[in-house]
């Protein structure tokens, strides 16, 4: 019997010791998120975390004990060392809208020039598990997206319309130009306007830049643009060309640089502006750092009201938001390749700061965009992690109160044969109380301090401590 109570005794002061070390853990990851700070107590944490290989390996995504591995850390650092720069309201980052596919509203795709956005493209049109699948057919550029029981499209882009409102349009050009162009697509519709739902990706404006620069390198130019604005194409003397001949291919950074007209300089901040704000491409109307603010302004306000947009050097999380805001699912995940072209060239520290004062407002820009994008992923995660804790805490008093309605049953009197005496009688009521009992007895109880609404289990308060 001592031996018993021995061993039990070791048992129970080493299930507190792992309780007590995994607790540190956490809270060291909550306190100190940063690997430059608290270093030690990271390394600590390392160590510790190592040791979780003995436990029972499900897949690679799942750690052991059947917790599941958010695989949205894994991609990048930013959410351990991001620290909120902005504010933003409630409207500004919960951003969920109610996308009728079958009804009359259309997404639209701003695609900015370098950004990652052909294979965003693709995957909109190749990617997304819809109950009416887009139609692509091999050798032909744009695939058919119609609506269920329609011949309707649902999605205004590249690889769906085509360049209908002129090659990489800007927000002037397209929302001046969709509505006009999705009525005459479609037969005249007496109901009232459809919603239109804008989308975008940005990138890091020095890598953007320098992919710009090697297209144009290998002889790419987009003369084809319109660059409508309050009704014209700007003139010849209000926007000049940056070359003379068909193309400006082999030439240097230098050059692509010096070049003072090069629309490639804060390319973003202008193609989401609303540009009528300062007199289109005349800029004779206010000097140039006012021209920028109001440009960088109104590129801010576009971006907010937008129902999304994704960065290019977070694709997991720019398919999380995209599948979280329109309720539609990707069918393969979005991968992060970082081997591009700008990637592979070798930009001196000095040239680099050059670049970056060139794009100083796409800097801002990109800046305020990160932060907007993170603090929406933040929010989202979240309230997803509240939502399922909800769901586990609803399953567990359905399955609490299944338990206690089973014990009632087994409690409850029954018809039993006459006894025949006092000692079979007191025999019989034990027999029925045993299971009782042994229910009860299975039911290992938690510490007081442990059974609460928000950390009823280990999992809800891994969840509840919100590692980033």
């Amino acid at each position: 019997m001592d031996e018993k109570s021995s061993s039990s005794s070791h048992h129970r002061l080493l299930i507190v010791l792992l309780m007590v070390m995994l607790f540190g853990v956490i809270m060291v990851q909550y306190v100190c998120p940063s690997r430059s700070e608290c270093q030690a107590l990271h390394r600590l944490g390392s160590w510790f975390n190592s040791g979780k290989a003995t436990g029972t390996r499900v897949g690679d995504s799942e750690l052991p004990d059947g917790f599941q591995k958010d695989p949205y850390i894994a991609e990048d650092g930013a959410m351990a060392r991001f620290v909120p720069r902005f504010n933003f309201t409630k409207e500004d980052l919960n951003r969920v809208v109610d996308f009728n596919i079958k009804g009359d509203d259309v997404i639209v795709f701003l695609h900015i020039q370098k950004t990652g956005g052909t294979t965003f493209g693709r995957h909109l049109v190749r990617n997304i598990q819809l109950e009416r699948p887009c139609e692509c057919h091999a050798g032909q550029k744009k695939c058919t997206c119609f609506r269920p029981g329609k011949k309707e499209t649902w999605l205004f882009s590249r690889f769906s319309t085509g360049w209908s409102c002129g090659l990489h349009a800007d927000w002037t050009e397209l929302t001046s130009c969709v509505p006009s162009r999705m009525d005459s697509r479609e037969a005249p519709r007496s109901l009232p306007s459809r919603n239109y739902y804008y989308i975008t990706i940005l990138r890091d404006p020095v890598s953007r830049y320098l992919s710009e620069w090697r297209h144009v390198q290998r002889g790419a130019t987009w003369k084809a643009s319109l660059h409508v604005c309050d009704g014209r194409s700007p003139t010849l003397s209000e926007l000049p060309s940056c070359y003379s001949g068909d193309d400006w291919s082999g030439c240097s950074l230098q050059e692509f640089m010096d070049c003072p007209y090069n629309l490639a300089n804060n390319r973003q901040t202008r193609m989401l502006a609303d540009l009528s704000l300062v007199g289109c491409y005349n800029v004779s109307t206010m000097s140039e750092e006012e021209r920028w603010a109001v440009l960088l302004e109104s590129a801010k306000r576009n971006l907010r009201g937008m129902a999304f947009f994704g960065l290019t050097e977070y694709q997991r999380k720019t398919q999380y938001l995209f599948e979280r805001t329109f309720n539609l699912e990707f069918i393969a995940p979005f991968t992060q390749l970082n081997g591009t072209r700008a990637s592979s060239v070798e930009v001196p520290p000095e040239t680099q700061r050059r670049i970056r004062q060139l794009n100083r407002w796409d800097v801002e820009l990109y800046e305020y965009a990160r932060d907007l994008f993170l603090q929406r992923f933040q929010l989202a995660r979240q309230q997803e992690r509240r939502q399922a804790r909800e769901r586990r805490q609803q399953e567990r008093r359905r399955l609490r109160g299944g338990l206690r309605t089973n014990q009632g049953r087994q409690l409850k009197p029954t018809e039993t044969p006459r006894p025949t005496n006092s000692r079979s009688v007191v025999t019989e009521e034990r027999r029925r109380e045993k299971p009782a009992e042994d229910s009860v007895a299975s039911e290992v109880p938690l510490p007081d301090w442990w059974d609460l609404d928000e950390n009823s289990t280990l999992e809800d308060y891994l969840d509840n401590v919100e590692q980033w």
